[in-house]
């Protein structure tokens, strides 16, 4: 897929599975409520908070509360969660006060962010199963469910770290 073709899937609410910095990712656009409920349908995850591929530092500025170094984080393979600026903010991503927020290091991502918008990430596989690092590997019943698969071969991460509160917690 191209660039624009991309963005305007993104634009069109489209479920995606795409390769972060770390693991290979399942997304879609986080303002599309009907589009981040077929993910935690996808995931059998029910009101468990997603987190996001933030379009910007601007954009989450814009919105979170920023209690640590985000250049000392972003882009790369961390996870920080941060409480929104109003709780109600993306509430059918995270029903709670605070948001996940991540910047994978990697050219998808840059397409991503030229649509400038709030991309959800999640690792691509069931609750307790292994995160996926190779396509080839994915499960058929979520290969059906999704519109667009961006394939670039076996990744060689593990999911990001977390930062909550300024502490560093690996998964």
């Amino acid at each position: 897929m191209e660039p624009t073709d991309i963005i305007q899937a993104i634009k069109q609410g489209y479920i995606f599975i795409y390769p972060t910095d770390t693991i290979y990712g399942l997304g879609c656009n986080a303002e599309d409520e009907q589009a981040v409920n077929q993910i935690k349908e996808i995931k059998q995850r029910d009101n468990k908070p997603l987190s996001i591929i933030a379009p910007s530092l601007k954009w989450i500025n814009k919105h979170l509360i920023v209690d640590c170094n985000l250049e000392k984080y972003l882009p790369g393979p961390y996870t920080i969660i941060l409480k929104k600026k109003n709780p109600d903010f993306l509430n059918w991503v995270s029903n709670t006060d605070s948001l996940g927020i991540r910047i994978p290091d990697n050219d998808f991502t840059k397409v991503i962010q030229k649509a400038n918008l709030p991309f959800i990430t999640t690792s691509v596989n069931l609750a307790g199963e292994p995160f996926l690092t190779k396509i080839s590997d994915l499960k058929p019943e979520i290969k059906h469910k999704v519109d667009h698969i961006i394939d670039i071969g076996e990744l060689n991460g593990r999911p990001s770290t977390l930062i909550i509160d300024r502490k560093e917690i690996k998964r």
